[in-house]
């Protein structure tokens, strides 16, 4: 819980925050969104950076869901995010708390490319349709759009991500080269449509966190424009 907390307050506050800056300043002078590409582009940059910056609890994260699997012999048993945090540098080195960084922003840039602009986007279209209007039921069925399209991109790359960053070493050798090699393995031992392996209580998971995120983010906005920026 420690690590899944501090990776929230540090990748999804960046992305969320490099967003909606990127999302005003290129948007038209009469408050007009810009196109859909431009808001993937955004997404892009915003979940590379946040990625960058979760990193480090990211790791944690996974390292402390699987070590209750790991025989007693090779747990871990780090007491908190923090504890992971400072053992990681001390016993392995600094550069092991940007282990697996790269697949980490290679994962990010595609779920917030998904994300963020598919929920700008279907947010958009429902407003245009005429029958919402800007408010928390338009917010819940952009966020839900937005959870089914973000689990279908990014399953893969989230399963390179976590079997990189939690691999051990075999007779002096890594478990994988890198993340294609991860994939490759992936289809020839496990099967093309195991990428998608665990499709429905992944979207279970991301479907609610994706509306929680967007209502609260919309909410958050409109009281910070009601009261600094009208003010």
């Amino acid at each position: 819980l420690s690590a899944g907390l501090l990776r929230q307050a540090t990748y999804t506050t960046t992305r969320l925050g490099i967003y909606s800056v990127l999302l005003e300043r290129f948007g038209g002078a009469d408050g007009t969104p810009p196109p859909f590409l431009a808001k993937a582009a955004m997404g892009m940059t915003a979940g590379a950076a946040g990625a960058f910056v979760g990193t480090p609890a990211e790791v944690a994260l996974i390292r402390m869901t699987a070590d209750g699997r790991l025989p007693p012999g090779e747990r871990r048993g780090y007491h908190n995010v923090f504890d992971a945090l400072l053992r990681m540098a001390r016993e392995e080195g600094v550069l092991t708390l940007w282990r697996g960084c790269i697949p980490t922003m290679a994962r990010a840039v595609v779920v917030n490319a998904a994300q963020l602009a598919s929920y700008s986007q279907s947010k958009q279209f429902l407003l245009d349709s005429g029958h919402f209007r800007d408010d928390i039921l338009c917010h819940f069925c952009a966020s839900m759009i937005s959870g089914l399209v973000t689990t279908a991109a990014s399953m893969p790359v989230d399963i390179v991500k976590t079997r990189i960053q939690n691999m051990r070493t075999i007779d002096g050798k890594p478990e994988y080269r890198n993340g294609l090699d991860v994939l490759l393995k992936v289809v020839r031992y496990e099967g093309f449509f195991s990428l998608w392996k665990g499709f429905t209580p992944y979207y279970a998971r991301l479907g609610p966190h994706t509306v929680l995120t967007f209502i609260f983010l919309e909410q958050m906005n409109k009281w910070y424009q009601r009261l600094f920026l009208s003010a």
